[in-house]
């Protein structure tokens, strides 16, 4: 298992140096959910959230999460994004909203940090939309499903390649 990159010798916080590492093109989809009350997921599916359309106003806040990320995260490298993909949909069958975040980009370093903040930024905003009618929500599942780009290649999360290869 490879050394935490973020200490220099002496144990201090550091940001990686990443000015010798080759330009490519890196994506990241990170995946999660809210879970909710059954009540809840049909005012969500109605339209009937006293503060909006919850999935619109979660997707745009996912994408400026994703932009946001250093911002937020002290270590990671402002980045110029190409591309920030927030997809949420509505899953009456688990009372839930699912959220999956894809970052694209031409540089260094890869846009992980950016697809799981965009994820987390979407499901905070479910829950902030909807904490009037149900307080017990719970933010689940947040993971990388893949990554590709950079030196160490791609990487999908267990049981999701099969699944996934022939959509990237």
């Amino acid at each position: 298992m490879a050394g935490l990159t973020h200490f220099d010798d002496d144990g201090n916080a550091r940001m990686v140096d990443v000015s010798e590492k080759e330009t490519t093109e890196r994506t990241a989809t990170a995946s999660g959910c809210v879970l909710m009350q059954p009540e809840t997921t049909a005012l969500i599916a109605k339209g009937g959230v006293k503060k909006g359309d919850v999935l619109s106003v979660a997707r745009l806040a996912g994408i400026m999460g994703a932009k946001r990320t250093p911002d937020l995260i002290p270590l990671c490298h402002p980045l110029n994004l190409t591309s920030v993909n927030v997809e949420l949909s509505l899953d009456e069958a688990q009372n839930a909203v699912l959220i999956t975040a894809t970052c694209k980009l031409k540089g260094r370093t890869g846009v992980e940090m950016e697809a799981l903040t965009a994820v987390t930024v979407a499901a905070l905003t479910v829950y902030d939309m909807c904490k009037a009618v149900d307080r017990g929500m719970r933010i689940a599942d947040i993971r990388l499903v893949h990554k590709a780009g950079g030196k160490s290649g791609a990487y999908w999360a267990s049981g999701r390649a099969s699944e996934e290869a022939g959509n990237s």
